[in-house]
């Protein structure tokens, strides 16, 4: 059920006649709806109407599990709301072709996007190029270790800078994988470089692609951005770096027992799926937004990690990075105020709502006083710099981004990447080749 939470209009008179357009605020397509968020977001409003006289800023909050649905049904029945957000970029995709390119609105209202800088504006343009969003919250990735894992080992500290080097070679996707070996361990204490290692008694892993593990486009982009479907938008493909990283990676489960296959991950062993934050992980490649889970049962900070750098794939870096965006509807009937609207939610209310969401900032200017936050809760020194600069080398295409026929081409991928979890043996130019002719299967069908 939408709830409609409507900013009694300030007083004074403004253009259109001295009317106040109304404006509408769709939340809950993305996070914003959970319990305690609307109120917070609803001050924001409140702010906003209170500082001019012309537009009327209305929220409707919709629970994340009818939002898409409440959504499509105003789309297709001329009752389109103005603004959407947050969104991620995965999430806005079963809209495709209905979200406003902004580009004319940035031009005409001289709206300054250089707070975000050109990569993580062009992270957020869809398919054909067009600004359709603009990026309220960040999540770039980076690979999270465990330093207890490393003193342990009497291993050096993976580099904290991008292109760097590891004990005298090139930090790159070779270099993990011969550490991840070396940080893997069984129950006899002997690592996975050993010719005595047992991988049927595996108790600690040297690495894991936290929470992507069963999405191959998304552990796929640590070799290089990529997409399921070609240029002409109709065409099923396979990226080469995402081939090459699901055989690396379903070598590292298979081959060197040193990633934690799907029975080990939902183990209680591994936390049911929060490995890394068991301390039984000693590098995973996951996105910022994985501080939540880094908590221990109590509710306490768990400070045994820091960050290190993405490593390269054939001298490349990509830094997967997810958004939290916001779009106005091409549905809108008025666009120029609902983008008025627009920039406060991105400018002035940005600091309060992404302390809402619990997002890094995508505005460079408020990123300090968020580091300064997680300094507080994480206190052990983490080198934040590293999920900073990660903002230079966002996935482009975003692998999160757009195919045919989106939610069951999605289904169909995260199927063959629990597969690649669960089966040894397998022949992946052959899983890679089915994965597309199915894909292209659903791409023909799409309406």
């Amino acid at each position: 059920m939408a709830v409609a939470l409507t900013a009694t209009a300030c007083g004074g008179s403004g253009g259109n006649g001295g009317q106040r357009v109304t404006v509408t605020w769709f939340v809950g397509l993305g996070t914003g709806a959970d319990p305690g968020q609307p109120a917070k977001e609803q001050k924001v409003v409140d702010a906003f109407n209170a500082s001019q006289n012309q537009v009327t800023l209305k929220m409707q909050v919709v629970t994340s599990a009818s939002a898409s649905n409440t959504l499509a049904t105003q789309l297709a029945g001329g009752n389109a709301p103005d603004i959407v957000g947050p969104v991620g970029i995965g999430g806005a995709q079963g809209f495709d072709g209905q979200w406003l390119d902004l580009a004319p609105l940035i031009k005409s209202e001289k709206f300054d996007t250089s707070i975000y800088g050109t990569a993580q504006m062009d992270a957020v343009k869809d398919h054909n190029g067009a600004q359709t969003a603009l990026p309220l919250g960040v999540y770039p990735s980076a690979v999270f270790y465990n330093k207890d894992l490393f003193d342990e080992a009497k291993l050096p500290y993976p580099p904290q800078k991008f292109g760097g080097m590891y004990q005298g070679k090139t930090w790159d996707v070779n270099a993990l994988r011969e550490l991840a070996k070396k940080l893997t361990v069984d129950a006899n204490g002997n690592d996975a470089t050993s010719p005595t290692f047992d991988p049927s008694k595996v108790v600690q892993w040297g690495f894991d692609p936290q929470y992507l593990e069963g999405t191959p486009q998304n552990h796929g982009t640590l070799f290089g951005a990529g997409s399921y479907v070609a240029k002409d938008n109709k065409t099923a493909q396979i990226p080469g770096p995402w081939l090459a990283e699901w055989k690396w990676y379903y070598d590292m489960i298979w081959k060197d027992h040193s990633a934690p296959n799907y029975k080990q991950l939902t183990s209680d062993t591994l936390n049911k799926g929060n490995a890394f934050a068991t301390g039984k992980v000693a590098m995973s490649f996951t996105h910022t937004w994985y501080l939540s889970g880094l908590m221990d049962s109590s509710g306490k900070p768990q400070t045994f990690w820091d960050l290190a750098a993405i490593p390269s794939y054939n001298g490349k870096i990509t830094d997967k990075t997810s958004s939290d965006t916001f779009r106005l509807t091409k549905g809108s009937k008025h666009p120029k105020e609902a983008f008025k609207a627009l920039e406060y939610l991105m400018t002035t209310g940005a600091p309060d709502l992404v302390k809402t969401y619990n997002s890094m900032p995508a505005n460079q200017k408020l990123q300090a006083d968020y580091i300064k936050s997680l300094d507080q809760t994480w206190t052990q020194g983490v080198d934040w710099q590293v999920a900073l600069d990660g903002l230079k080398y966002p996935d482009i295409p975003s692998a999160e981004g757009y195919m045919p026929n989106f939610s069951k081409s999605a289904d169909l991928t995260n199927k063959f990447g629990n597969r690649w979890l669960t089966t040894p043996g397998l022949d992946m130019d052959a899983e890679a080749a089915t994965l597309r002719t199915q894909l292209q299967a659903l791409f023909n069908s799409a309406s």
